[in-house]
């Protein structure tokens, strides 16, 4: 057998599916979970903060940023 290197390997980043843009809107939507669970705990009860603030961000990470993130693909 040779010890001829083989140029067809991929190396790690290459056949990765995710790209940079993913990887910020992934990160957005973190933020967007820790800042909406973080208004939640911080406000009192009945507060607008808490009823209606925090929701609205969570349901926007959970619903539309992360997914977002995660079937985005860029054209080619």
């Amino acid at each position: 057998m040779s010890d001829k290197k083989n140029n067809n390997s991929v190396h790690l980043f290459e056949g990765w599916a995710f790209g940079k843009i993913n990887y910020i809107l992934f990160t957005i939507g973190v933020g967007l979970l820790l800042i909406g669970y973080a208004l939640m705990a911080t406000g009192t009860v009945s507060s607008f903060q808490s009823l209606t603030l925090a929701p609205v961000l969570l349901f926007a990470a959970y619903i539309i940023v992360i997914p977002l993130a995660l079937v985005y693909r860029q054209k080619k």
